[in-house]
């Protein structure tokens, strides 16, 4: 599948989103910025990436967290995934957070995000008075998570 991408006069002399590894989903974005950015802690900043993308009808553009800035400086994508719509034609930027304790510091070229293109369907939603039931009914969070706690006491299993 081929994407149209366009550099920004910013984004000139930095690479272009590119694959880190033959078996990589995401497309690692680099921070377009003139001069070094600091994150300050619980701070955000938007970040441009120097390009614009064309994509094709029924695809996306999800812009997801590097794990590696988030292990290490608890530096995420604040929306994530971020969504970059087909019919978009303005920059991609990266809306990061700092939930880490120390001020972060991005210098241009600095990897920040990845990109993932997806294929997405639009569907047509139908208002009714009832919906269908299911054994799971309306529990929520946690619902399926929760576990027995079953206490097994000395003498039932054979210890005296």
């Amino acid at each position: 599948m081929c994407i149209y991408i366009k550099r920004l006069p910013h984004g000139a002399g930095l690479p272009l989103p590119r694959y880190q590894t033959e078996g990589s989903a995401g497309l690692d974005l680099s921070a377009a910025i003139k001069k070094k950015k600091i994150i300050g802690p619980g701070d955000r900043a938007l970040i441009p990436t120097g390009f614009a993308l064309e994509l094709s009808s029924g695809f996306e553009a999800q812009i997801r967290p590097r794990s590696g800035l988030a292990l290490k400086s608890g530096v995420t994508v604040l929306n994530a995934p971020g969504t970059v719509d087909p019919d978009y034609r303005g920059e991609v930027s990266v809306l990061l957070i700092n939930h880490g304790h120390e001020p972060f510091m991005i210098e241009r070229g600095d990897r920040i995000a990845q990109m993932i293109i997806s294929k997405f369907i639009q569907v047509r939603l139908m208002e009714v008075e009832t919906l269908s039931e299911t054994n799971r009914g309306t529990d929520g969070y946690g619902s399926t998570g929760s576990k027995s706690i079953v206490n097994i006491g000395a003498s039932e299993n054979g210890a005296d």
